[in-house]
């Protein structure tokens, strides 16, 4: 059984792999209807990233939110029934933007900065370089910071982490360099909204098939809906939100979402603050082999706490937390799943009409995983430096 597991994952890799490469081959009519909870439904649509065991790509397993959090988390390995389905979505690029704060009431960065002292050590010139600030310039009494305690500490201690602040909304990130480039150490949580987003699908459910409609006031959600979720782990977004379909604040990605193929110019600004942008699959390989190499990045860029079982160590100061995601799994639409055990990161690299280019980590493996996502799904953004 393993064997067959690994052989759709290999065919699946060979076939439609997440790279600079991609070609759009896969219509409508390749969705699958009801999502899988079991190993070979990841593997079919989705790849490990080159240089890890062929084995393991059979292991992007995602259990349902009903699971108990016990060892019954290891995936289960029967393969769930799955069918063709056909979406229509109204993506929010066709939409006017209408968003929680507008550039005209933007904070500005000449404001004060913080009573705090700065983290010890000396600031990387690559920070100044790149306009980031050193850790603790600005302070979180007048601004929205994220709280510090699943960052790496020793990284904190040290002055290694550099801050900057999103001029749209007060909220600031934290950053670290990896590598070649910088890159935000927290999910992004600027609050976006489009209105409306629709869905309409079509899936085989238990008998015949059933039609569902979806509407929801927003592009990007809170886990659960619940602000608490947002102020731990950032928002999770479309991807038509995250390449700023509506062209906010950059053309680059205009156009681009479900059922609108695209052809972006990068770097894609997108959603991310000025001077940032949302990273294509080049520059996540990038990260990886400066994290270790991409058989272990998943362990080198997770946090040492939240995850369900642990096995992080946050080594470069990634922080990576398991955010979970908003999808349709089940026929159930606008669904939170796998708080504690995953997290899903979506790249400005198109797969096709219905799909984009996601980067996944999750509690039970050690690597990344690119996978194939649908693009109305609900995901985490991190940026990275210009």
């Amino acid at each position: 059984m393993k064997k067959f597991f690994v052989a759709l994952s290999m065919v699946a890799f060979a076939l439609v792999g997440c790279d600079d490469s991609l070609s759009a081959s896969a219509g409508p009519n390749d969705e699958p209807g009801v999502e899988s909870s079991s190993s070979v439904e990841r593997g079919v649509s989705s790849s490990v990233i080159p240089g890890n065991d062929p084995e393991s790509s059979s292991e992007r397993a995602k259990s349902s939110s009903s699971d108990t959090q016990s060892d019954a988390k290891q995936s289960s390995s029967s393969e769930k029934d799955k069918s063709s389905s056909s979406v229509d979505v109204q993506s929010s690029s066709s939409e006017k933007s209408v968003n929680s704060s507008s550039s005209e009431n933007e904070v500005s960065s000449s404001s004060e900065k913080s009573g705090a002292s700065s983290s010890s050590g000396e600031t990387p010139k690559s920070y100044a370089e790149a306009m980031v600030m050193p850790s603790g310039t600005y302070d979180c009494s007048k601004y929205r910071c994220f709280t510090t305690e699943y960052l790496n500490q020793e990284f904190l201690e040290a002055g290694k982490y550099g801050e900057i602040l999103d001029e749209r909304d007060g909220q600031v990130y934290k950053t670290v360099q990896i590598g070649e480039h910088i890159w935000m150490a927290e999910n992004l949580n600027y609050a976006y909204t489009s209105v409306p987003f629709n869905v309409t699908y079509t899936y085989r459910g238990l008998v015949g098939y059933d039609v569902l409609s979806y509407t929801s006031d927003s592009t990007s959600w809170c886990y659960n809906d619940s602000a608490e979720y947002c102020t731990k782990y950032g928002r999770l977004y479309t991807w038509a939100t995250a390449m700023d379909s509506v062209g906010t604040w950059s053309t680059n990605g205009k156009g681009c979402g479900y059922d609108k193929p695209c052809l972006p110019t990068y770097p894609v600004r997108g959603i991310c603050p000025k001077g940032w942008h949302l990273p294509d699959t080049t520059e996540w390989n990038m990260l990886f082999i400066a994290a270790g190499g991409a058989s272990i990045a998943g362990m080198m860029l997770k946090s040492t706490s939240v995850w369900y079982g642990g096995k992080g160590t946050d080594a470069y100061g990634f922080s990576a937390l398991p955010a979970g995601e908003r999808s349709d799994n089940y026929g159930s639409f606008g669904r939170y799943m796998d708080d504690g055990d995953y997290v899903n990161f979506w790249s400005s690299t198109e797969v096709n009409d219905y799909r984009a280019c996601g980067l996944s980590l999750n509690y039970h493996n050690e690597y990344m995983v690119y996978y194939m996502e649908k693009n109305y799904y609900g995901l985490s953004v991190r940026c990275v430096k210009d």
